[in-house]
């Protein structure tokens, strides 16, 4: 019966993909943000695949009557249900596809094919093609002498059959090979306009798909179709390491090798036969039952240059909205004094992530200044924060950077800072052995009048100047020195290789998080079952680990109500009656990705409230190091609470769990809408100030 608490994890992440595919569906949301979510649930599909389950098939190969330890289903069945939930998913994703589309012919913006062009711009387009595509384009005639090419993962391929029309007999000429043209290339577009047409478009894809004949004049076609290739991108970097090479060389070794593994999932669009495709899966060794036949687009990133196109018409967006100045910094006056002066709290986007830059800033050029420490997760592409770390190596300061080099999809990004920081003077550190950095957090030492004085800065998420702005996340900065202390030895351990194994304040993963976490929830049992009031809040984007899952229940039975805001991933079931009755669960999801994590504990002056990097996954809480951050600014414990209450009384974009896992969203209805974000944001507005300000 208690299994009825627990959801697969891949199942659950595509309930949250669904989420997100609902926003492209709503007709509330401007049509071109309706496209842009299409296009994220395209890419978080792509990533599914990519990540989840090309580590299933690993784990089939390896064991493959493993179970997960909450459903205990084996890869393969999970595998099966999740294949089977993708293609329910593509319906629905095809359909939105085909609204949106129709939707965009109203604003003027047609995407047209063949079957419906005009004369003359058929001649454009043959001499377009003849002209400008062909010439670029590479061919593979594959047959029993010519080897199968390798293809690039989540690029575009024209497949033909081919006969040969001038066999010497007729055996020879019914000979079929398979024809393949890539059809991505930066040296053309993939939005083609049509000169007589203002406003209408041709994919590059279906140019070359089209034009097939004239690449292979020597052959017959038979079928073409259009096919996209996604590759398993799960590599365990530690356990392939060789410790005669550099590590920073060996990650770039693993980027290079991530575009070479093998196939998980292969989509096609187009007329083309079953023995075609069987032969294609047989190249690529890839199961029929990962084959997925759509009538739309293979790749909908086309829709950012359609925005483009349509950038001036403010009503198909969502109204402007920027970060605004925080009251509680004066950014004329010293940021590091004014947070001695008392702890401070930044939350994105709503608020601009300016002060913490400032703050480093200041540190790079500050005499008092003797060190920063900082941990690096993922960065922006013009990253002022490193900059300010090259800046403060260069004017003497000991800077010392853990760069986190297997952040999954930023290795390349971050192997380039390393070597910036390294040739700047700063001490880089590249991670440790088995273990992910994730933890987001900074500590700039002082010396003022032989005093040594710790400013310490935990933030929720990553030191991205571009996602501070559409992700919510929070940031907290402090100088009590017992903190700062804490956040030191954290520092020397992880400069040694190792991770702290005691702190009293902090909660440091993989040893001082999970247990933490357990003796926060037993507290709060004690007092429900001695007749008190139980009380538990969490704000996170995942919840998996079923050690705590398994805790949460058994508050949940003393007592305990717990409510939870958890964006994607949630494998524990609310309301599921006996078990998760005092379990209330609800997602959002809107224009800013609710990123921020909240641990609240208890009620009125014995709560203890916390803000994290850590999601409650056993690879967070176990397998990585990661920071939480007691907050005792009675303030900032307010700002908490508000910003907790605000998202739990969302009735525009959130949505309420259901005991079998499933999610209903919130409709105003009669009552005032409430769309936490937007108040967030009308709230940040209205305080911030009307100050002259400093340029970081």
């Amino acid at each position: 019966m208690e299994n009825l608490c627990f959801e697969n994890r891949e199942l659950s992440w595509l309930r949250f993909n669904e989420r997100v595919l609902e926003e492209a569906e709503d007709e509330r949301v401007p049509l071109c943000e309706r496209l842009t979510f299409l296009s994220i649930f395209q890419s978080n599909l792509d990533e599914f695949f990519m990540v989840r389950i090309g580590s299933l098939h690993d784990q089939m190969l390896l064991d493959s009557e493993s179970r997960d330890n909450k459903t205990k289903m084996t890869p393969a069945e999970q595998i099966s249900a999740a294949v089977e939930r993708v293609r329910a998913l593509c319906r629905r994703r095809d359909e939105t596809y085909r609204s949106l589309i129709a939707k965009l012919e109203d604003q003027g913006i047609t995407l047209i094919d063949f079957s419906n062009i005009s004369e003359k711009s058929e001649k454009y387009l043959r001499t377009l093609f003849k002209n400008e595509y062909m010439p670029l384009l590479s061919t593979f005639v594959v047959g029993k002498k010519q080897s199968f090419p390798f293809l690039q993962n989540k690029e575009i391929y024209a497949i033909a059959t081919l006969n040969p029309k001038n066999g010497k007999n007729d055996k020879e000429k019914e000979k079929t090979k398979i024809g393949i043209v890539p059809c991505s290339s930066s040296a053309f577009p993939r939005l083609i306009p049509i000169p007589e047409r203002k406003g209408c478009f041709l994919l590059a894809e279906e140019l070359i798909l089209h034009y097939l004949p004239l690449i292979f004049s020597g052959y017959k076609l038979k079928f073409s179709a259009l096919a996209r290739i996604t590759r398993n991108a799960d590599i365990d970097a530690d356990s392939i390491y060789d410790e005669d090479l550099n590590y920073r060389d060996h990650m770039a070794e693993v980027v290079k090798l991530r575009k070479k593994l093998c196939p998980v999932r292969i989509e096609v669009n187009g007329d083309i036969e079953h023995d075609t495709v069987k032969k294609l899966c047989d190249q690529i060794r890839l199961d029929s039952s990962m084959v997925f036949m759509y009538d739309t687009p293979l790749d909908v990133s086309f829709f950012s240059g359609i925005c483009d196109q349509l950038r001036s018409r403010s009503e198909l967006f969502y109204a402007p909205r920027h970060p605004k100045k925080s009251p509680d910094f004066d950014e004329n006056r010293s940021i590091l004094d004014q947070i001695e002066e008392g702890d401070k709290m930044l939350h994105y986007p709503y608020q601009s992530i300016r002060p913490f830059l400032l703050m480093l800033s200041e540190a790079a050029h500050d005499p008092s200044v003797i060190s920063i420490k900082m941990t690096l997760y993922r960065l922006a592409r013009d990253s002022k924060v490193v900059e300010s770390l090259v800046e403060a190596a260069e004017n003497g300061k000991q800077v010392d950077v853990l760069v986190e080099l297997k952040a999954r999809f930023d290795e390349e990004n971050n192997i380039e800072w390393s070597r910036r920081l390294e040739r700047a003077g700063c001490h880089v550190i590249y991670g440790l052995d088995g273990l992910k950095v994730h933890s987001k957090l900074c500590l700039i030492l002082r010396k003022k009048n032989d005093e040594l004085k710790f400013i310490t800065q935990v933030g929720t998420g990553n030191y991205n100047e571009k996602t501070s702005r559409l992700y919510t996340d929070l940031s907290v900065m402090t100088a009590d020195p017992s903190i700062g202390h804490e956040a030191s030895a954290v520092f020397q351990a992880l400069t040694l290789g190792e991770t702290v194994d005691h702190v009293q304040r902090l909660m440091v993963a993989p040893h001082c998080l999970q247990n933490k976490l357990i003796d926060l929830i037993d507290r709060e049992i004690a007092k429900a079952k001695n007749g008190g009031k139980g009380h538990i809040r969490l704000k996170m984007n995942s919840l998996t680990d079923k050690v705590l899952m398994d805790k949460l229940i058994e508050a949940s039975r003393a007592g305990v109500k717990t409510e939870m805001v958890v964006r994607g991933i949630c494998c524990l079931r609310a309301g599921v009656e006996g078990f998760s009755d005092n379990i209330q669960v609800l997602s959002i999801v809107g224009r800013y990705l609710e990123h921020s994590r909240i641990y609240i504990f208890g009620d009125g002056n014995d709560a203890e409230y916390y803000i994290s990097s850590a999601d409650w996954m056993t690879r967070n809480t176990l397998r990585r190091v990661e920071v939480a951050l007691p907050v005792y600014s009675d303030e900032l414990k307010m700002q908490l609470e508000g910003i907790f209450e605000l998202l739990r009384a969302d009735n525009v974009q959130a949505r309420d769990m259901q005991p079998d896992g499933s999610y209903v969203r919130r409709f105003p209805g009669k009552d005032i809408p409430v769309s936490a974000q937007d108040i967030l944001y009308d709230r940040a507005y209205r305080q911030a100030p009307n100050l002259e300000t400093r340029s970081v």
